[in-house]
C-alpha cells in the first residue's frame, strides 16, 4: 500500500515539475512528450527486470497477454479490465478505474488534464513492448474518469 501511494505522489510530482518548465500551449506537447519519453525508458528497464526468468513469447497476443496480466499487475496493482484486439495489430486495453486518474475529480473540466496523467502510461507500455521486441504507437483516450482505454498499435517491421 505504501508502495503504491509513493508511486502516485512521484507521478504527480514529476507531471507537476515537468509542466511548471513547459508554459504555453505549444509547449502542452512538448510536456506530454518528456513525460512520454521518461515513461519509455522506464518501461525499458522494468520489462527486463520482470521476464528475466520468463520464457520467450510466441507471438504478439502472447506479448499483449503478459503486459495486461503480470506487468499491469506489477505496476498497477491490478490487471487491466478488458483486452480486445482485430487481428490485425490494433490492441485496446481498457482500465475502468485507473489509479493515476482517481486523483483527478470526475467532472469534465479535468478531461482536457488527462493527457498528461497518461502519457508517462503510455510511454511505460511502449518502452516494454520496445524491449520484446514489438515496435508500436501508444495511444490512451478517457471519456469519463477513471475509465481509459489504451491502444497500441503494432507496428511492422
Amino acid at each position: 500500500m505504501a508502495d503504491e501511494a509513493l508511486f502516485q505522489f512521484l507521478h504527480s510530482e514529476i507531471i507537476q515539475y515537468i509542466n511548471s518548465a513547459e508554459t504555453g500551449e505549444s509547449e502542452n506537447g512538448r510536456c506530454v512528450s518528456k513525460l512520454e519519453n521518461m515513461g519509455f525508458r522506464v518501461g525499458q528497464g522494468l520489462i527486463e527486470r520482470f521476464t528475466k526468468d520468463t520464457p520467450r513469447f510466441k507471438d504478439e497476443l502472447d506479448v499483449m497477454k503478459f503486459i495486461c496480466k503480470d506487468f499491469w499487475t506489477s505496476v498497477f496493482k491490478k490487471q487491466i479490465d478488458n483486452l480486445r484486439t482485430n487481428h490485425q495489430g490494433i490492441y485496446v486495453l481498457q482500465d475502468n478505474k485507473f489509479r493515476l486518474l482517481t486523483q483527478l475529480s470526475a467532472g469534465k473540466q479535468y478531461l482536457e488534464h488527462a493527457p498528461k496523467f497518461l502519457a508517462f502510461t503510455c510511454g511505460l507500455v511502449r518502452g516494454a513492448l520496445s524491449n520484446l521486441g514489438v515496435k508500436s504507437i501508444v495511444t490512451a483516450e478517457v471519456s469519463v474518469m477513471p475509465a481509459c482505454k489504451f491502444q497500441v498499435m503494432i507496428q511492422k517491421i
